[in-house]
């Protein structure tokens, strides 16, 4: 089976080389620094990437992003085979998704939405969640592609369905981000030994993701790049659109949205989303927050 994958980021790249390690054929599209080796065959026009292959992954920022790889200036859309298929593990909103399959499935090309949720570690070592906008039986000619990338394999039956469970996943990642932060700065300013509180915590009700992977970079300020927190931002955004869709409020995920916002604006959005707990410890930060109060 021959592949293309567009969007070697922080993620992107991380699952394309897991495939090459397990065998796939992959064309990797890039712009520029394209160092062909005997692992890598990189492209730099993107209709010449998808040339031939049975499948394309794409794996990029925002619902902009993808549009612009299918249906944009270069309309590789045009160029994919007959029966191929597209397997999208960016985070959009749930609308793109939809849009996209029906746009695709009338060149007879099938689009499955299949937002990743683990981050860098995850794609790294193939133990990513895997939330599936589609059937196990529309998805069986590739299913293997998700086995080599994810532990958590999920399908919910529906185009869309990925992506609404991932804005419900960016929910919960966002309230477990911020507790952590406020109990990590809330230890260091009553000069508790913060190592042993963490190893104490881990084993108790209130483990977490960002308790066990996080902890650590808040506690040195230093912060592995898993999830821009730009990224996660615009994440938030399309849960929060969605539960108005069906006027459901969210005040948790907003008052967190616009904590990033502010971290944003001050020049932190290239930044792990562990950085969230500079707005606590940060005084300029700090003093513009508890104005508000």
């Amino acid at each position: 089976m021959k592949l293309a994958f567009f969007g070697l980021g922080a993620i992107g790249k991380p699952m394309s080389e897991r495939l090459i390690d397990n065998g796939y054929d992959l064309n990797l599209f890039k712009r520029k620094n394209l160092n062909n080796d005997y692992k890598h065959k990189y492209f730099s026009d993107p209709k010449e990437a998808v040339l031939d292959c049975d499948g394309l992954l794409i794996c990029v920022t925002d619902d902009a992003a993808v549009e612009s790889i299918l249906f944009g200036e270069n309309a590789i859309a045009d160029n994919l085979k007959p029966n191929s298929f597209v397997i999208d593990f960016s985070t959009i909103s749930p609308d793109k998704s939809i849009s996209l399959h029906q746009r695709l499935g009338k060149k007879n090309i099938l689009y499955v939405d299949c937002p990743v949720s683990g981050g860098t570690e995850g794609a790294r070592n193939g133990s990513l969640s895997l939330f599936i906008g589609a059937t196990k039986k529309e998805c069986l000619p590739f299913q293997h592609i998700f086995h080599v990338l994810g532990k958590s394999i999920n399908y919910f039956n529906g185009v869309g369905k990925g992506q609404q469970v991932k804005a419900i996943n960016q929910i919960l990642v966002a309230g477990t981000y911020a507790a952590v932060a406020e109990a990590i700065e809330l230890g260091k300013s009553l000069n508790l030994p913060m190592d042993d509180v963490v190893s104490a915590l881990k084993v108790g009700a209130a483990n977490s993701w960002p308790l066990e992977n996080r902890s650590k970079a808040m506690l040195i300020d230093k912060h592995p790049l898993g999830f821009k927190l730009e990224l996660h931002n615009k994440d938030l955004s399309i849960a929060i659109k969605l539960a108005k869709s069906i006027q459901i409020d969210l005040p948790i995920t907003t008052k967190v949205k616009e904590i990033e916002q502010r971290l944003i604006e001050a020049g932190f959005g290239e930044l792990d989303v562990s950085v969230l707990h500079r707005y606590i410890s940060d005084k300029k930060l700090g003093d513009e927050h508890y104005c508000d109060n």
